[in-house]
């Protein structure tokens, strides 16, 4: 009988093990076409999870080895190709763009190259399996920002991947720092979409989650991305590099609700405002930055488009983890939307960062 490491390494590819062996079987079954006003619409989910399996020899008898364990005993990584492909029919999603959520910040050079090169690779073939139906965002080494520059410029020019994935922090370091500025620099050069997923035990969030609730997911993931993005803001990243293409997770956490108490923070507390002088109002960043429809009801989401506008959403159904059930219709069903409006969220907006044809 094979043990745990074996049937792992059996499953090769970009797959999740635990996702049901209903999946590895499964074949993809009638495709629901979305229609608005009678025009036929391409739906795009940017925020869709895998795992690689074969990473598992590179990281044995790492801190790292159970991280990747639990990505593939879990739901994080979606089912083999064809499961994918049943339940992408099932939802009405024509594309997923492929994201991992990041293990490895704590790696040492050599052995984070080995990782980030194996997965970039996965991640490729996996799509050019199904190129009309998958993309998938790079993985980059980000405590080394001038490799991480290096790695992203290659998975987007050498294997035709859309941008990266990344964290919302580094080990406890915020994603804003200056030593970062490399990574952020060749993301606006190249004009690619940088996703970021929120690091679920980020130091700092962890401690005061832990209990009963999955609080460690539910409020902790929304608040990194929130520190995340504040911290872009007021540190001057997004005035140094205006043209960032920035995709945030999960609605883009507590921000878009609440942005404006930023505008007024530094008025009430001109003391805790030493950063860079900013070109503009702090709220009005959020016009740089999108957000995806992981925000669960229709009010909220059409909360989400009153605060920030249907030009900068997309969907996101954070796949294969069962957070959303029917991701189109939420869309659909949202009220005050308009067919523009619906047209843009479910694809064209996502189709525009991606550089796909209408």
């Amino acid at each position: 009988m094979q043990n745990r490491r074996e049937f792992f390494r059996s499953m090769a590819g970009v797959v999740c093990v635990a996702c049901g062996m209903r999946h590895a079987l499964a074949q993809p079954g009638p495709r629901r076409e979305v229609s608005i006003g009678g025009r036929r619409i391409k739906t795009i989910d940017m925020h869709a999870h895998c795992a690689v399996p074969e990473v598992l020899d590179l990281v044995k008898g790492t801190p790292m080895q159970r991280a990747v364990e639990r990505q593939l005993e879990g739901r994080l990584a979606g089912p083999p190709l064809p499961g994918r492909l049943a339940d992408m029919n099932a939802d009405g999603i024509d594309m997923q763009v492929l994201t991992i959520n990041p293990f490895w910040y704590a790696a040492e050079r050599d052995l984070v190259r080995r990782i980030i090169d194996l997965q970039n690779a996965r991640l490729k073939a996996s799509c050019a399996e199904a190129p009309d139906r998958l993309m998938a965002f790079a993985t980059v080494s980000l405590q080394f920002p001038e490799l991480a520059a290096e790695q992203l410029e290659h998975g987007v020019k050498d294997l035709g991947l859309a941008g990266a994935a990344i964290g919302g922090s580094v080990e406890g370091e915020e994603i804003a720092s200056k030593k970062y500025d490399p990574f952020w620099a060749k993301a606006e050069a190249l004009q690619c979409p940088i996703f970021i997923h929120p690091q679920t035990d980020a130091k700092g969030v962890r401690v005061r989650t832990e209990g009963s609730g999955a609080l460690s997911n539910v409020i902790g993931n929304p608040l990194e991305t929130t520190i995340a993005l504040s911290h872009l803001i007021f540190e001057g990243t997004l005035d140094r590099y205006p043209n960032l293409k920035i995709i945030a997770a999960h609605g883009g956490g507590y921000l878009p609700s609440y942005a404006a108490r930023m505008d007024h923070g530094c008025d009430v507390f001109p003391e805790q405002c030493k950063g860079p002088k900013l070109k503009k109002k702090p709220s009005e960043y959020l016009k740089q930055l999108y957000f995806d429809t992981i925000v669960f009801t229709p009010e909220a989401l059409r909360h989400l488009v009153a605060e920030q506008g249907a030009s900068q959403i997309v969907i996101g159904t954070d796949y294969a983890v069962p957070w959303v059930k029917g991701p189109v219709d939420l869309v659909l069903n949202t009220p005050e939307l308009t067919d523009a409006d619906r047209i843009a969220i479910l694809g064209g907006n996502a189709a525009k960062l991606l550089n796909l044809p209408a």
